[in-house]
């Protein structure tokens, strides 16, 4: 299994996986492969250009849960996400994940789940956006429904699509607000309401599981 998951990780040229930091480029073959529950993703802020990260690092406000920011570099290893289906969900690894599924995202490095709550995010007030919980520790703040851009019906690498916070209704979103004391020209990760351009997030490098055949 582990043979193939890398195969696949090479034919679409998404060689950035949990054991090889370095990341390619994409290749015009590697659109339209489809992203499935159990894969280890970067999700990519289409404005910015900056990848969706956290690090064991804690907000100096708000509710002190580990940061979630976005990243410039591409070749970094605690960008990597795996994509989870909610417990009470009947998806199992390497089910194809339609729009309007309730998704959670672990962060890799440090097993905590992609959060967000009432909390007013550090630069801008918004929504505040943290890495919480664990293995074995996970609510419905870690709950973010897919919603898919331009009518698809399955979420694809390389597809333009919006994360909406199930409890609080906040769309995961990033700006040009950079952080003074984390450095290396990191940006804020919040969570805003408003459907706007800067919610648009993409799955770029990454192993991404072959998809289940339908019996």
């Amino acid at each position: 299994m582990a043979a193939s998951v890398l195969a696949l990780a090479r034919l679409t040229g998404r060689q950035g996986g949990p054991v090889d930091r370095g990341a390619a480029a994409a290749s015009p073959a590697a659109e339209g492969v489809e992203v499935a529950y159990g894969s280890t993703i970067k999700l990519m802020h289409e404005k910015t250009k900056h990848r969706l990260h956290s690090h064991d690092v804690p907000y100096g406000s708000g509710s002190g849960q580990q940061s979630v920011t976005g990243f410039p570099e591409v070749d970094d290893s605690n960008s990597y996400w795996i994509v989870r289906p909610s417990p009470d969900s009947s998806a199992k690894q390497g089910d194809a994940i339609e729009t309007g599924s309730i998704i959670r995202l672990q962060h890799m490095r440090t097993r905590k789940w992609l959060h967000s709550h009432l909390h007013a995010s550090p630069l801008s007030g918004n929504l505040e956006v943290s890495c919480f919980g664990g293995d074995g520790q996970s609510d419905t703040g870690d709950y973010w429904r897919l919603e898919i851009e331009g009518g698809g019906k399955l979420w694809k690498q390389d597809q333009k699509v919006r994360l909406r916070h199930v409890d609080t209704g906040g769309y995961l979103h990033s700006h040009n607000k950079k952080y003074n004391r984390l450095g290396g020209g990191q940006q804020e990760v919040c969570g805003v309401r408003e459907k706007r351009a800067e919610n648009i997030w993409l799955a770029t490098e990454g192993v991404y599981l072959p998809v289940n055949k339908s019996k």
